[in-house]
């Protein structure tokens, strides 16, 4: 598998990841949440598998504030700039600007411990497919 399929993989994997994730989670979604979701585990598949040694609490540290800082600026975007009202954490405590929230900060760092795993065996299946 070309370096190419495998990155369009990754990012369609996370597209339709965190939009399944939303569906469970708030019974709707977003199409910006798929190219959120792509974004992040692409980032993360990349970071995950080229430092495999890094220890497993700093990964969940790693991957808990990328989701939230790109989390930050699509909300920024989604619902500030263009107004689509996607979420809003505001009632919510520990939040900047409605669109994170210290909660929703901590719930991908349980995410990203299970990405961790996902994404060495992600990695491992699609390198057997070159």
């Amino acid at each position: 598998m070309s370096k190419w399929r495998e990155a369009t993989a990754v990012f369609s994997i996370g597209a339709a990841g965190y939009m399944l994730l939303e569906l469970l989670w708030r019974q709707r979604t977003h199409w910006t949440m798929g190219l959120a979701g792509g974004t992040c585990l692409s980032i993360l598949y990349n970071l995950y598998n080229r430092y495999r040694s890094v220890h497993f609490l700093h990964k969940c540290v790693t991957g808990s504030l990328l989701i939230t800082v790109v989390e930050l600026f699509c909300g920024l975007w989604v619902n500030r700039m263009q107004r689509w009202n996607v979420w809003d954490y505001s009632a919510l405590p520990f939040n900047l600007f409605g669109q994170i929230c210290l909660q929703y900060s901590l719930y991908w760092a349980v995410l990203s411990g299970v990405l961790v795993k996902f994404c060495e065996r992600l990695k491992f299946f699609l390198m057997r497919r070159r």
